[in-house]
């Protein structure tokens, strides 16, 4: 049984809906990324090192990072874009200003003998 695709007003008005829906959803999620009120704050990023980083670059898992004399910046998009086996952190992770400190901290501590 041959059946021609219908394309009575109503069902061209559907479709017409349907796509339009998924151009605005598309573009909702296309946004950036609002960062959420914070709720917890790092205290600095010697803690964030000590908590987050160490138990890779401290255990021979991730390459060791102080005394490296690593760009703070360098440091800073790694973190932020992850590298390798590395995965990124996002904002809600490790906020702009912490990420800075932990940067810094990276940079400028020589590593332990």
């Amino acid at each position: 049984m041959n059946e021609a695709i219908s394309t009575s007003p109503r069902a061209v008005f559907l479709l017409a809906v349907l796509v339009a829906v998924g151009v605005v959803e598309s573009i909702a999620w296309a946004g950036p990324q609002q960062v959420p009120e914070q709720g917890f704050a790092w205290k600095d990023g010697v803690e964030v090192y000590k908590k987050v980083c160490a138990l890779c670059h401290e255990t021979h898992t991730g390459p060791i990072l102080l005394g490296q004399n690593l760009d703070p910046a360098y440091i800073q998009m790694v973190v932020r874009q992850g590298s390798e086996a590395m995965p990124a952190f996002r904002v809600s992770e490790i906020d702009d200003k912490t990420l800075e400190k932990l940067a810094e901290y990276v940079a400028k501590t020589a590593a332990d003998k």
